[in-house]
């Protein structure tokens, strides 16, 4: 009978971990390290020895551009820095982190694989069952007349996900406060 013992990882430290690049859910090669409890290095050893198990549509290496623009987001590599960051990091789709799998044999890893495959599960369930809502709500919008039209709009307006305002590092002094204060 399999254990039960959990990997130490949970779905939600997954999600967190997922990001959209060219339009794909990707898990970035130092995180997926971090998960396995591996060095990146590793990982990428292992992969680069079974390559043929990775086509484009599996696992990609991030551009220059993407690579500057993901690493200003984060800003914690300094290119110059001896144990900076220097070249693009490898980017695995749900597909690239299964055939991780047969890469990577270790008990933890194949642990993490499942809640990994959860985590990927569970996305493409939210995700859909937010287009069915929107389904549901255009079809009840051209069932009533305009007078409803501002309910469905403020409806729309709250299924939007908003936008990470982006905030400056660092002491920032307030202008606009009210000196009296």
């Amino acid at each position: 009978m399999a254990s039960s013992k959990r990997p130490g990882v949970s779905s939600n430290q997954v999600v967190q971990n997922i990001h959209v690049i060219r339009g794909h859910k990707v898990l970035l090669d130092s995180e997926l390290a971090a998960l396995y409890q591996v060095q990146t290095k590793v990982l990428n050893q292992a992969v680069q020895r079974n390559i043929d198990r990775f086509p484009a549509d599996f696992m990609f290496q991030l551009s220059a551009p993407e690579f500057e623009k993901w690493r200003s987001q984060i800003v914690t590599s300094n290119s110059g820095a001896v144990m900076g960051l220097r070249r693009p990091p490898y980017a695995f789709t749900e597909h690239g982190v299964a055939m991780l799998s047969s890469v990577l044999r270790s008990k933890r890893a194949i642990a993490v694989n499942i809640e990994i495959m959860r985590a990927f599960s569970r996305l493409r369930e939210v995700l859909s069952s937010h287009k069915d809502l929107a389904n549901q709500l255009a079809a009840l919008e051209s069932k009533y007349d305009r007078q409803f039209k501002v309910v469905f709009d403020a409806i729309r307006k709250l299924m939007i996900e908003p936008e990470p305002k982006s905030r400056p590092i660092g002491f920032t002094a307030d202008l606009d406060a009210d000196p009296e204060r």
